[in-house]
């Protein structure tokens, strides 16, 4: 490189790489007062055909503002400060990460342990969810383009490989602009990707494979595969892998997309929750003649044969019921002679006590009846507009837009404890029992785990089918009017033919907690990603966005569940 000065502004400290698309500098920005570090990509085009040239800088600026979203709205993906073009040449200027890449990690530490690896995945999935929810596939995930920051141990998505794709178009002789290139790592690049035809599991494919290859430091080529399937025999190579997440590993790198974790979401929610270890129950006869599952050779490599497990036989549950206790002995006639008044001692003197009490009360009321007393709560937590969600598209009134899996089952809290009061009439008899209804005592815990099941049925309520029964199990009074009545979010949007599209969703902190008998308020922070479509699949920018609010939910103790009753936006 023979500047020094790149659009007279940007300092070059160092080459940090280079490639066929050109290279990637360390630079410093002379026009800012800090001189801020940057990290300078120069690309350069395939083909050098002036028929083209004016379609690559289309498309070139066009990923540019790709870059710019995905930056703004993530702080695991670089910010992107200014792209320009010079002497023909493109550049993009990004956020300098400082932290060290995980092929730089595995070389300086070795491999690292089961519990390291799925935490780098836990904090990655959520992005390419992101990532995949803007119609976006990264198409070149590796241990080279994940940097582990420094400030905060957090992986950092860098390289994406669509401004490679607008470097690489040329023209056929037909006139028609094509990709001539693929783009992608060899290896942990599936065959789909291979052949120019990425989709949303390529990334899932890319990404397993980094995991494995942090578990075992090999690459995928250094793996012997099985002749008959394709499949990766990666497992005898790691060590102290729970099957829980070598199943999911193996999953992610299936040969076919349709095998493979279709979304990063799925992938996510099989890491934090692993199937269960079943034990079988011994069968009465041993199998006979077990068939042995050998894996063929290849590569030196022989995985050990392993013998299928037998089918669980099915055992009724064990019922925790006290055994009954033996019945008592018999007395003898003096023995009973004796309880017997004993106990009508005891209920005369009794009777005597409560006659003189109620003698000696003379404010005491002539009518009692025992109630429970009625919870109080601040009134600005009940007012008419503390709506979780105010602002709305012009013709769709929604409420609050977050999402989940469809498919995630809701929780319900804890049977309630009953308990039955007396009733006393003016001659202080006792007439009836009247049950009186105590909520379970609700912890924060409790109190997240209703707002994430709410978070979870946005996807159903808020976009096809518009399923409005998960509000009747999860919300109740304003809530359920201004979400599941006539006029409320739910049957807005399917009248306009406007739906949300969610990303990331997820509770970052709780700021206040109260509960107050049969109510409570808890204040979190929540991060959403969200985007608005019309009917025509057109994104209203409007209700379209990726951010964290602090929102205060007020919940109520309703048909034996806790239920949102109304939701507060309170910094947005």
């Amino acid at each position: 490189m023979t500047l020094t000065l790149l659009n007279n502004r940007y300092q070059v400290l160092r080459v940090l790489g280079s490639g066929g698309f050109g290279e990637t500098f360390l630079a410093e920005d002379t026009q800012m007062p800090s001189n801020r570090r940057c990290v300078i990509k120069q690309l350069k085009p395939i083909a050098n055909n002036p028929q083209v040239y004016q379609l690559i800088q289309q498309r070139f600026q066009q990923e540019a503002a790709i870059l710019e979203e995905l930056g703004d709205r993530s702080n695991q993906i670089p910010k992107l400060y200014a792209y320009f073009i010079d002497n023909g040449q493109f550049y993009l200027v990004q956020e300098y990460i400082e932290g060290q890449t995980l092929t730089q990690k595995i070389q300086q530490q070795g491999v690292l342990s089961e519990i390291a690896v799925k935490g780098i995945l836990i904090d990655i999935l959520p992005i390419l969810e992101f990532i995949h929810s803007k119609h976006i596939v990264h198409r070149d995930i590796k241990p080279d383009n994940i940097i582990l920051r420094f400030a905060d141990g957090k992986p950092i998505l860098i390289d994406f490989g669509a401004v490679k794709v607008s470097m690489g178009t040329i023209m056929t002789t037909s006139g028609n602009s094509t990709p001539s290139i693929v783009i992608g790592t060899p290896g942990f690049m599936p065959m789909e990707q291979s052949v120019g035809r990425p989709v949303f599991s390529s990334d899932i494919y890319s990404l397993g494979l980094t995991a494995i290859y942090l578990l075992t430091g090999k690459i995928p080529s250094e793996f012997p595969t099985d002749p008959a399937t394709g499949d990766i025999l990666w497992r005898n190579f790691a060590f102290n892998i729970s099957p829980d997440f070598a199943a999911v590993l193996d999953k992610a790198v299936q040969q076919s997309p349709r095998d493979r974790y279709l979304t990063a979401r799925d992938m996510l929610i099989a890491l934090q929750n692993p199937v269960a270890p079943t034990i079988p129950a011994i069968p009465t006869v041993p199998p006979t003649n077990p068939t042995l599952i050998a894996t063929p050779v290849n590569g030196g490599h022989v995985s050990t044969p392993t013998i299928p497990s037998p089918p669980p036989v099915y055992q009724p549950p064990i019922s925790y019921s006290p055994e009954p206790s033996p019945p008592p002995k018999s007395l003898a006639t003096w023995q009973q002679g004796v309880i017997i008044g004993g106990v009508i001692g005891s209920l005369v003197v009794g009777g005597l006590w409560l006659v003189r009490g109620q003698l000696s009360s003379p404010t005491q009321p002539s009518t009692n009846v025992a109630t429970s007393p009625t919870p109080t709560i601040s009134p600005s937590l009940n007012s008419p507009n503390n709506n979780e969600e105010k602002s709305t598209p012009p013709t769709s009134k929604v409420v609050d837009s977050n999402s989940s899996n469809s498919n995630t089952p809701i929780n319900t809290p804890s049977t309630p404890i009953s308990t039955e009061q007396p009733i006393i009439s003016e001659d202080n008899s006792t007439e009836t029992n009247t049950p009186v209804t105590i909520a379970p005592k609700l912890t924060e815990a409790g109190a997240k785990n209703v707002i994430n099941n709410w978070l979870k049925a946005k996807q159903v309520m808020f976009a096809p089918p518009y399923n409005p029964q998960p509000a009747s199990e999860l919300t109740t009074g304003q809530q359920y009017e201004q979400v599941a009545g006539y006029d409320g979010s739910i049957n807005s949007l399917k009248t306009d033919g406007h739906y949300y599209q969610y990303g990331l969703q997820q509770i970052d902190g709780v700021d206040d907690f109260v509960v107050n008998g049969n109510q409570a308020t808890i204040q979190v922070k929540v991060t959403e990603d969200r985007t608005l479509f019309d009917r025509n699949g057109n994104i209203l920018p409007k209700e379209t966005d990726f951010k964290t609010r602090t929102v205060r939910y007020t919940l109520q103790f309703v048909d034996q569940r806790w239920k949102i009753a109304s939701t507060q936006i309170i910094s947005k």
